[in-house]
């Protein structure tokens, strides 16, 4: 994510799996909340967050996000590769400058690309940190003429900053669900939470805030109000991500598409064991030299198709 003034890199995320919100969202945080780094001062509330049309930048989260910290959201114009042309010129340099330099680089056409691997995600992410900080921020930037750290800090620019850093994950980090709460708890993705606060509240709606990352523990809100924290039992004093209860959920209901299947087929096979082959009518021999009768091809539980006249 960089700033559009001084071209600085506001924060960075690698990850091996596919763009989604979560994924957005913890790097909206880390350009938001003051940085650990030395050195690296870009933080701050955005008034304008320019995207792309991705499904991680257009989620129903990233607008209640949005709304909350009072930013407005700008889609780049579908077509239109030109209107991300700052980006991907960092995308480059990135490219060029940095991974190209790194242990294991294989670029396109290499064989065995994957082989080629020295370093670990935390690794990557960790180098590409240092490029930012220690060779991008400080050389001058083409367009600007001058060094994104530098042009950042001129004019004593105060950002926007959240109230807490509590505050901002609640709002990053959390998905909001609507609920009711029933007289055994709070149902969510098959789950049952608990807590002795919801007895006095059977039957009101709340909203539901998780963390993707760990379903152990909900946040509940009942008109704009925190209520309670909610526990799973099952789940109490471990660390299970939702994609962990989906992909366990989609393992289950493949084993069990692939029981049924097997059993099917047994109970097919018994059946036309039990059946036998057709009866013979009495006026009528089969010839030992034509063909075989189809319905003794199917074991005889085939049924002869009815045509009619008209039809």
């Amino acid at each position: 994510m960089l700033d559009d003034h001084s071209r600085a890199v506001a924060a960075h995320g690698v990850a091996l799996d596919a763009p989604n919100t979560m994924n957005t969202a913890l790097v909206l945080r880390r350009a938001i909340w003051r940085k650990t780094e030395p050195g690296w001062q870009v933080c701050g509330i955005p008034q304008v967050f320019y995207t792309d049309h991705g499904s991680d930048f257009t989620s129903r989260h990233l607008e209640q996000v949005a709304a909350e910290l009072n930013i407005r959201l700008v889609t780049y114009l579908p077509g239109r590769p030109r209107c991300r042309g700052k980006i991907e010129r960092f995308f480059d340099t990135i490219n060029t400058m940095c991974l190209a330099g790194l242990p294991g680089y294989a670029p396109r056409g290499t064989l065995d690309r994957a082989g080629q691997a020295r370093l670990n995600l935390p690794e990557l992410d960790e180098a590409i940190g240092r490029f930012i900080t220690n060779v991008y921020h400080q050389r001058p930037h083409s367009e600007t003429r001058q060094a994104p750290h530098q042009r950042w800090v001129a004019g004593g620019f105060l950002p926007r900053m959240p109230e807490s850093l509590q505050q901002l994950d609640l709002l990053l980090l959390t998905v909001a669900k609507p609920r009711k709460i029933h007289p055994d708890g709070v149902h969510l993705f098959g789950l049952r939470y608990l807590d002795p606060t919801l007895a006095a509240y059977v039957g009101e709606s709340v909203i539901v805030r998780y963390d993707p990352r760990d379903l152990a523990e909900i946040r509940l809100f009942h008109q704009g109000t925190f209520l309670s924290r909610a526990i799973c039992p099952e789940l109490a004093g471990t660390t299970i991500s939702l994609r962990e209860i989906l992909a366990s959920r989609s393992r289950h209901r493949r084993d069990l598409t692939a029981t049924l299947a097997s059993r099917r087929a047994t109970v097919d096979e018994l059946m036309t064991l039990r059946a036998g082959p057709a009866p013979i009518p009495a006026d009528s021999e089969p010839d030992p030299e034509g063909p075989t009768p189809p319905a003794a091809e199917r074991g005889g539980n085939a049924r002869r198709l009815k045509l009619y006249a008209r039809e």
